[in-house]
């Protein structure tokens, strides 16, 4: 199926499961299908199973966004909390199209539980709500993350797989790699047709000569090698070893639980020209998780890299943590960074790289082949290393070997039936949905106009966050900040209190420039303080100390 006709399907308001070859245009598709419901005015909840795949859409994880968090399980008691979140209900009532990215890594209980949170949300006994369901992924890409003994599932053996029905959307042509025998190569293995060609293409890749000019994404199938790399490059720099300790508060089990799922280690260990990649979102600095970059200098303590396309940001601590009813359960800080020398063939899902050196003689999954090679744009941009292809490294999934061939006969089904209906019948169809989707509808009511400071009013009586409101309403953090300035002109009795920055030395020292320089004067207080002072920071403190110094 050609991505033209995938966006023809979607926009017809059919739910359905895109999928393709890696490389093959699938978050292009959504990309492009995100964009016109936008342009339609219809909501839309962009989601993944993992943080860097969000970043690819501009969304966030499905977990973040359903309410789900880190947990597997809900009672009926515990989906009747969720119901009690105003910012979450709001969430739900604002999209009619929710898009779950990367669901290969999604087990079928977490799509299950997804389908009851909507259902509840939406109060609807409809397969999700009646939502809109964009499904994408390719599952001969890594299955879940497995726990302790437990089996992975792909979500195609989910229930509410089977309730939903999705049509299925196969892509079937290759943007990624411009190299036939690449091409080729992977077709072999995700066929499993592995041939003597096959192994002599790979043999080669031994000896490969690669362009001094990249620096090639080291991937490994083991954190302890990708750990040993990325110690042994670091120890070769020169200068200095700085540290950065972790800061955590809150229970035992929920710190255990924010450690294991946050990418950012306990302690960081940086020197200038280490090579580092961010793990967590920020687009007000000009990072996301995923970025790759390199220390080039540390300013105040804090890091500052280069990214790879020449931007330099400093770091400073993030924070990452579990709430519940809008209130902070636990909590933990580090600067959002790791070393990136080497990586996991897990963490490289979704990338495309000019040049890798992978080893795959300890692969223990099956595809973990297949998503390794299937990175690299051409094999010219590909070097193995190691002690050769272990039985496992070429192996794909027997049973999605065999769910292939029904995916691939179900698109056909579909890409006839759309044929049959005419470019008419179609376009009458896709207008038909825009109609149905409530967010659509709203703006030609005419209601009673809502002062937009009084819409980040209702967030702040909810406990959001400043950066949770930006997103929400779709405006930077500064604009969200001028409201709370303004609101507190018109009520200084407004409950800001979670707000309020930690007691800290940086902290201090902001006051302390504010008050030798003056509390209306932000541009002086930043040069003074540099550049690794930003004006949300600055802002947020000033409106503190004068809300200290009414009371």
């Amino acid at each position: 199926m050609t991505q033209k006709d995938a966006l023809d399907v979607m926009k017809m308001g059919h739910s359905v499961f895109l999928t393709g070859p890696a490389g093959s245009g699938k978050t292009h598709v959504l990309n492009e299908y995100i964009e016109y419901l936008r342009k339609k005015g219809v909501g839309v909840g962009i989601t993944a199973s993992t943080g860097i795949a969000a970043t690819h859409l501009g969304g966030m994880t499905i977990h973040s966004w359903s309410g789900i968090g880190i947990r597997d399980e809900f009672t009926d008691e515990d989906i009747e909390q969720l119901l009690k979140q105003s910012r979450l209900k709001r969430r739900f009532e604002a999209v009619d199209v929710l898009v779950i990215d990367e669901v290969s890594m999604l087990h079928a209980h977490q799509l299950d539980l997804i389908d009851e949170i909507t259902r509840a949300m939406k109060d609807s006994s409809q397969s999700f709500g009646g939502f809109q369901i964009i499904l994408c992924g390719d599952f001969f890409q890594l299955p879940p993350v497995r726990r302790g003994r437990e089996s992975s599932s792909f979500v195609y053996s989910a229930e509410s797989w089977s309730v939903l029905d999705p049509d299925i959307l196969y892509l079937d042509e290759q943007h990624r790699q411009t190299d036939k025998t690449l091409t080729a190569l992977l077709c072999d293995i995700r066929n499993a047709q592995t041939s003597e060609d096959t192994l002599e293409t790979l043999r080669l890749c031994y000896k490969r000569k690669m362009d001094t000019t990249i620096v090639p994404t080291k991937l490994y199938t083991h954190n302890v090698d990708v750990d040993a790399v990325n110690e042994r490059a670091l120890e070769a720099l020169d200068g200095d070893t700085r540290e950065f300790g972790m800061e955590s508060v809150g229970p035992k089990k929920f710190v255990l639980s924010l450690k294991k799922s946050c990418l950012a280690p306990e302690t960081l260990y940086l020197k200038e020209g280490a090579s580092v990649m961010c793990v967590k979102n920020n687009f007000e600095k000009g990072y996301v998780n995923g970025t790759l970059g390199t220390v080039i200098d540390f300013e105040d303590d804090m890091p500052v890299i280069e990214t790879r396309e020449g931007d330099e940001i400093t770091l400073s601590p993030e924070s990452w943590c579990i709430e519940e009813d809008g209130k902070t359960l636990a909590e933990i800080t580090q600067i959002p960074l790791r070393l990136a020398w080497a990586i996991t063939v897990h963490k490289s899902q979704g990338m495309s790289l000019d040049a890798a050196e992978m080893d795959l003689s300890k692969s223990f999954e099956k595809g973990m082949g297949y998503v390794a090679l299937s990175r690299v744009r051409t094999l010219d941009g590909l070097r193995l290393v190691g002690g050769g292809l272990n039985t496992v490294a070429l192996q794909v999934n027997d049973s999605v070997s065999d769910f292939d061939v029904v995916l691939r006969e179900k698109s056909d089904d579909v890409a006839e039936r759309v044929c049959e209906l005419g470019s008419d019948e179609v376009s009458a169809r896709q207008e038909q949905f825009l109609k149905q989707c409530a967010s659509l509808l709203l703006p030609k009511q005419k209601e009673k106009k809502v002062s937009t400071y009084e819409i980040t009013k209702q967030y702040i009586l909810d406990s959001q966050s400043i950066e949770d409101i930006a997103v929400q309403r779709e405006v930077t953090n500064d604009t969200i900040l001028n409201h709370i300035e303004k609101l507190l002109e018109q009520d200084g009795e407004l409950d800001v209190e979670y707000l309020r920055p930690k007691k800290s030395k940086r902290v201090k020292r902001i006051e302390e420039v504010f008050e030798r320089i003056g509390i209306d004067r932000l541009a002086p207080v930043k040069s003074d303080l540099g550049d690794d002072t930003s004006y949300h920071e600055l802002r947020l403190v000033r409106i503190f100390m004068k809300r200290d110094a009414e009371h």
